[in-house]
């Protein structure tokens, strides 16, 4: 059982907004190209790891 809300729902906005961070806003600023591609990526692979974290989710029993 996967969690929808943080696959869809934070982790594929994470991977959109740090590619379109790399890939359009870094080539238009020639002074801070390096550190807006690092950022980019930085985030594009934190909703990676929040995208496979929701596939792995599951929800455990109570044992009482």
């Amino acid at each position: 059982m996967s969690s929808k809300q943080i696959s869809i729902g934070v982790g594929v906005p994470m991977i959109i907004v740090g590619a379109l961070m790399a890939f359009f806003w870094a080539p238009t600023n020639l002074e801070w190209t390096d550190t807006i591609e690092f950022v980019g990526g930085l985030i594009g692979i934190l909703g990676i790891i929040f995208f496979v974290a929701g596939l792995l989710y599951t929800k455990q029993p109570v044992i009482t």
